[in-house]
């Protein structure tokens, strides 16, 4: 829907009509054709080859999907390979500079009218254009406006015009445009890989590596695994000032065991039995502690008591119970349990832990930081948590933990001995159509539309999971944030590529510099990082 302002040009998630030129594929390229209109990036009826030439398509009935005609590779039986770009039109990227207010890629339009103004009478040509939400998307209309300087064929041209705008005092960047998400525009390098449970042997499933504390590559762990296919999965924590670096940020099961309470409400794939005919369901957590007639929540497990990374907790969280996506929430009054796979010993600082052995009887009450008994657990508290360990918690007794997991309908959720959850977000398909949930996700920032800008609705290096109508399983990585070469998708974007796969439910796994994909222990994709960056959990194909 256009803007009524004036002076505000709108840049909307509308594919642009159809290119009338046409140029006869030579032999070479006759089945390497492939429509990719689905996908956002081009107009109907272009197509492109491996080789990433373009031209008009006289007919896409004959196209069966957009990998069709794709370097293709069959992996295993059951298990295919498909390697393609996707790409604009020919010359429709560019460099140009945005100028920001106060960090924020997107005002709201007066205040952007506004600081276009300014840059103008600093003597530089300004541009506002306001970037809606792309559809299929659980809000509609304009997400915010940004102010933009100037066309450049290179980087170095723009940097000039960044450089000046700075010296007058504005908050400049350089950005390419083939990132906005404009269709018609960018590129993308593009794996897929597709999986048959009819017909592969093998198994598909998560693991965190050698602990859930800690970092490790994708490869590594398919090597150490034998896999024979690899992709990073869930979102973890990076930092420590965000909790324990490695730990799932989000709810996480390996083996039948939680080791990661849930973001509540956040999408999530269940694997069950040999993994191959993923479950992707919003979940939440219930966990409790007693100690006979008393009672309190355990707020979650195996990370920082007191930090909730993408926030989503229970028991006073602040600034928000609500998922709210690389945020990390704060509660003074917390209990944490640690189970024997952290792989570390629990973290130090204030308060008290009780140590649990296997039959939850209490072995000792202790300071905070320490290992975590073979076969046992620990209970951290801080402030009131603390409080409840210390009056409840003595050496001796005996504490029952109990961990319920709880679907969109308040059903509980079985976990079997083979069953693994990961993590990830937000859901992209349901019931075969696109339904990106920017807002129940934590995507969506109501004091900050520059968030789900930049990490949503830009194209990004993106990993995503989703199963078809023949209930095979697809994993699609996309590499991005490398200009010219590959520029990822935007959520709604890889949504529209997983519906035009035939999935029927898709979801976004971790995205960015995670992005891996590794065949027999080798790296086939781009990491963005330039080197393969370590991880918090994988999904694996297993022979």
């Amino acid at each position: 829907m256009p803007l009524r302002d004036p002076g505000v040009l709108v840049v909307l998630a509308r594919r642009p009509v159809r290119r009338s030129a046409r140029r006869p594929f030579g032999a070479a390229a006759r089945a390497t054709v492939v429509t990719v209109a689905a996908a956002g990036l081009l107009a109907p009826g272009v197509v492109v080859d491996r080789y990433g030439d373009t031209a008009a398509a006289a007919s896409t009935a004959a196209v069966p999907g957009p990998i069709d005609g794709w370097r293709h590779e069959r992996l295993a039986a059951g298990v295919d390979l498909y390697q393609g770009t996707i790409a604009g039109r020919p010359g429709a990227d560019h460099w140009t500079v945005t100028v920001r207010a106060n960090g924020a890629h997107l005002s709201a339009g007066r205040d952007a009218r506004a600081l276009a103004e300014r840059v103008r009478g600093a003597g530089f040509g300004a541009r506002a254009e306001a970037v809606a939400w792309p559809r299929g998307a659980d809000r509609q209309g304009v997400v915010g406006v940004r102010v933009r300087v100037g066309e450049y064929a290179t980087r170095a041209e723009a940097d000039i015009r960044q450089k000046a705008l700075a010296a007058a005092g504005f908050d400049a960047v350089s950005e390419w445009t083939g990132a906005d998400g404009v269709p018609g525009t960018g590129v993308a390098r593009v794996k897929v890989a597709i999986v048959d449970p009819k017909r592969y042997g093998g198994a598909m499933k998560g693991t965190y590596g050698t602990g859930v504390a800690g970092r490790e590559t994708v490869s590594g762990m398919a090597s150490a695994d034998d896999a024979l296919l690899g992709v990073n999965a869930g979102f973890f924590v990076m930092e420590g000032k965000d909790g324990v670096p490695g730990a799932a940020a989000g709810i996480a099961a390996y083996d039948g065991e939680l080791q990661s309470a849930a973001t509540n409400g956040r999408i999530a794939a269940v694997l069950r039995g040999d993994g191959l005919r993923p479950e992707f369901k919003k979940l939440r957590t219930d966990l409790r502690v007693r100690a006979g007639a008393a009672s309190a929540i355990v707020d979650g497990i195996n990370r920082v008591p007191g930090l909730i990374r993408n926030c989503g907790g229970v028991g006073g969280d602040s600034p928000t119970e609500r998922p709210q996506h690389d945020v990390t929430c704060a509660d003074p009054d917390e209990i944490v349990q640690f189970t024997d796979e952290l792989g570390a010993h629990t973290p130090a600082g204030e308060g008290v832990e009780a140590v649990l052995d296997a039959s939850g009887r209490v072995r000792e009450v202790r300071a905070r930081g320490g290992a975590v008994p073979d076969g046992g657990s620990v209970l951290a508290g801080i402030g009131a948590g603390a409080t409840w360990l210390r009056t409840h918690a003595t050496p001796g007794s005996a504490l029952q933990v109990s961990r319920k997991i709880l679907d969109e309908q308040g059903k509980e959720l079985g976990l079997g001995p083979q069953d693994d959850i990961v993590n990830g977000g937000p859901e992209l398909v349901r019931g075969g159509k696109v339904a990106v949930n920017f807002a129940a996700d934590g995507i969506e920032r109501a004091d900050d539309p520059s968030f789900a800008y930049t990490w949503g609705i830009k194209r990004n290096p993106r990993m995503l999971l989703g199963v078809d109508r023949q209930g095979r399983t697809l994993l699609v990585a996309a590499d991005g944030r490398q200009p010219g070469v590959s520029d990822g998708f935007g959520l709604g974007e890889g949504a529209e590529l997983m519906k035009s796969l035939g999935a029927v439910r898709a979801m976004a796994l971790d995205g960015g510099g995670s992005v891996t994909m590794a065949v027999n222990g080798k790296v086939i994709n781009s990491p963005s990082d330039g080197t393969e960056r370590a991880v918090g959990d994988a999904l694996l194909l297993t022979r």
